[in-house]
């Protein structure tokens, strides 16, 4: 009689594991945020922020450079090219690894009756 019931827990364990739904297999690790984006990002919600005489002054210092921001072209989430001009005025371009990039944000009040300058975001195509 032990072997008939050990017979009937197994079939009945078995039948229950079959109809039993699926485990879902684990969730997938949630994808690297990019760095540029996270800087752009940034960067737009500080300008979104300024009163009407206020602008954003963004600084890139690279050794003795030191270059004040305009525009920033991502080409790609992992590439910046920051354009702007040096402390002689002369345009300036950066190439850099957006894990590298190190930036001075502030905000600056403008002289009454200038416009106030906002810095360039362009983000790759999808």
């Amino acid at each position: 009689m032990a072997l008939a019931e050990l017979t009937k827990q197994l079939a009945q364990q078995a039948l229950l594991s079959a109809t039993a739904p699926a485990k879902e297999p684990a969730a997938a690790p949630a994808p690297k945020e990019s760095v540029c984006a996270v800087i752009l990002g940034q960067i737009n919600a500080m300008q979104k922020a300024l009163k009407e005489d206020e602008e954003l002054v963004v600084l890139f210092h690279g050794g003795a450079e030191k270059i004040r921001v305009f525009e920033i072209f991502v080409p790609s989430w992992q590439v910046a090219v920051l354009k702007g001009l040096d402390a002689e005025r002369n345009p300036a371009r950066v190439i850099s690894p957006a894990e590298r990039l190190q930036l001075i944000c502030k905000v600056v009040k403008t002289p009454p009756g200038v416009k106030p300058v906002r810095v360039g975001l362009i983000a790759p195509k999808p």
